[in-house]
């Protein structure tokens, strides 16, 4: 298995196995720029909107004024903060491509993202002098909470959902609250629901149907995202029922992928082919399977998921979701393992 796919699967695994891998040492080579040229926490904020209180599985964590210098430590933190106008002075190196990505470009206009690497870097951290520090989607335990508290309060997930399972719209909201944006955060929350509603509307087909995501196959290997896990989320939300079995998959259970619809994340339509088993599936035969590559804006979205990643990626799926559920031979799926 490669070392990205392994690292992307880290993101669902760390929580169940509790192997969160913390470091110390120096930046290590990753990009410790502690240039403030980048900071930038928007003209929304309010500081009228300050102290606040945030609760969490740890206790509760006061601002007590509006943040000049965020640090997302969570895997995606950055994304509600971007489309909440904050741009990080430093954040969790995950998606080289993140930049880049349509809806981040809009957002940033023109600022960049500095990174600190890809494990929680105390030393790389303080560099930055922080005086807020998100850390949500990512398994914290107290000791880690412990150390980042040291450095600047930390906001981490509430005790009401399991590590690395706070629903987007919760997160943003977090966050916005964090930021002093807690108007703005309501206004994109309920602008992705409104999408999401206007889906459902037009495609009743939807509701009760069973999509399977098989994320990041590889060599004859399957990994099912399971219930509560955010990177399926959008589909939860369109009305598709989730399969009960997750995690490891192998070719000879591959029986458990033939359901309604199938989204296969981190794989091109010609890599699937290759596979005989995977080939005679009738999802596969019947034109009910969507195709993705990690590579593609699409699945960084369906990662990310902030407010504006996911508005870009229903653009994407609704089409080919309807296309998949429609019952009709001339509507066919497009492949969108090669989408930029």
């Amino acid at each position: 298995m490669s070392s990205r796919i392994r690292g992307w699967r880290r993101v669902l695994t760390v929580a169940a196995a509790g192997l969160l891998t913390l470091t110390t040492a120096a930046a290590c080579g990753s990009d410790d720029s502690s240039d403030t040229s980048t900071v930038s926490t928007g003209s929304g904020a309010s500081a009228a909107a300050f102290p606040v209180t945030i609760e969490h599985k740890f206790g509760s964590t006061t601002i007590d004024k509006k943040p000049e210098r965020v640090v997302t430590v969570g895997w995606n933190d950055q994304d509600p903060a971007i489309a909440l106008g904050v741009v990080p002075v430093s954040t969790r190196e995950w998606f080289t491509e993140y930049p880049a990505y349509p809806w981040v470009q809009t957002a940033l206009g023109g600022k960049q993202v500095p990174t600190f690497s890809a494990e929680i870097n105390f030393e790389a951290i303080i560099k930055q002098q922080p005086d807020l520090i998100i850390a949500i989607y990512e398994t914290i335990n107290k000791e880690t909470y412990d150390k980042l508290s040291q450095i600047a309060p930390t906001v981490i997930q509430s005790k009401d959902f399991g590590d690395e399972e706070t629903p987007w719209d919760v997160q943003t909201r977090t966050i916005g609250k964090a930021l002093g944006k807690t108007p703005e955060a309501e206004a994109l929350i309920n602008k992705v629901q409104a999408k999401i509603d206007d889906a459902k509307a037009a495609n009743p087909q939807f509701a009760g149907k069973t999509l399977v995501v098989d994320f990041g196959p590889e060599k004859g290997q399957h990994w099912l995202l399971g219930a509560k896990d955010p990177r399926r989320a959008l589909f939860d939300a369109l009305g598709f029922s989730v399969q009960n079995e997750k995690d490891d998959v192998s070719e000879e259970r591959l029986d458990l992928l033939d359901r309604d619809v199938l989204f296969v994340n981190g794989a091109t339509k010609k890599d699937m082919a290759a596979s005989p088993a995977f080939a005679r599936l009738k999802v596969v035969t019947e034109d009910r399977t969507l195709y993705t590559s990690f590579d593609t804006p699409l699945s960084g979205a369906l990662a990310y998921s902030g407010p504006n990643a996911l508005l870009y990626a229903l653009d994407i799926l609704v089409p080919q979701l309807k296309a998949a559920t429609d019952n009709d031979p001339a509507t066919k799926v497009e492949d969108l393992s090669n989408q930029s």
